[in-house]
């Protein structure tokens, strides 16, 4: 960063380019101190800085400067594998974003699980939503064979023994039941594969349909199975926030 000279872009050019607001809007917020560089805030409109390394803070939420990255939330369809191509010729991602070069999903969900996937072409974001030590929550709504009840969901909070390790989730709780079949809400922060369902079928309920609601911050919302959107400005700085407290 530099208040300076010719080196680096004008830090209202970059805010605008990102997408922020107007030049002139943008303009406003510098000076009212509502813009952070690398942890400072900054007031002066001729503040150049280095868009590919500097970080920029806008009223507590971070902006991606870098606008070749993407960022698309899918609901993903039943019978779709998590892979951008799949070796055995099963349908996969790609169909959904034949628009958008290069991007991967964040992690998978498996053939029989529908919901919120994750596309991107960003590796570093990728990489640490990926990572065991992030931990990012996932909010799962699961259909169940049976009816269960709160305290056995109850057992899942507290934490069972499966064949791979103990495991807990974070919350469960019930939201309602109708003949053979209950309908269950839980959150956790296994990535392990089939977790969910090996944790219900461990107290003999077998998942009959599930889908995941919420990824860390992203929720699916009324996004239509088999649709993708880009995220938000909102949502994709809740994601980097969330990602950066992680770091430290």
């Amino acid at each position: 960063m530099s208040s300076s000279g010719t080196e680096g872009v004008r830090l209202q050019k970059v805010l605008a380019a990102a997408g922020v607001a107007s030049r002139r809007v943008c303009e406003e917020m510098i000076v009212a101190g509502a813009v952070k560089v690398n942890g400072k805030v900054v007031t002066e409109l001729g503040t150049r800085i280095d868009p590919e390394n500097d970080k920029v803070v806008v009223k507590g939420t971070p902006i991606q400067l870098d606008v070749t990255k993407v960022y698309l939330m899918l609901n993903k369809p039943l019978g779709v594998v998590s892979s951008m191509q799949d070796e055995h010729g099963r349908p996969d991602l790609s169909q959904y974003a034949i628009d958008y070069d290069r991007v991967f999903n964040v992690g998978r969900l498996d053939a029989d699980t529908t919901g919120l996937l994750l596309l991107t072409n960003d590796g570093d974001l990728a990489h640490k939503l990926m990572h065991p030590s992030f931990e990012v929550p996932k909010t799962y709504q699961a259909k169940i064979h049976g009816q269960i009840t709160q305290p056995l969901l109850n057992k899942l909070v507290a934490g069972i023994e499966l064949e791979d390790g103990p495991i807990q989730a974070d919350k469960a709780r019930l939201l309602s039941a109708s003949g053979n079949h209950s309908l269950v809400e839980i959150e956790l922060h296994s990535g392990k594969n089939r977790i969910v369902r090996r944790m219900f079928e461990s107290l003999g309920f077998p998942v009959v349909a599930l889908v995941r609601r919420q990824f860390g911050p992203l929720h699916l919302g009324h996004l239509n199975l088999g649709h993708i959107r880009q995220l938000s400005k909102i949502e994709l700085g809740a994601v980097l926030k969330a990602a950066d407290k992680k770091r430290r």
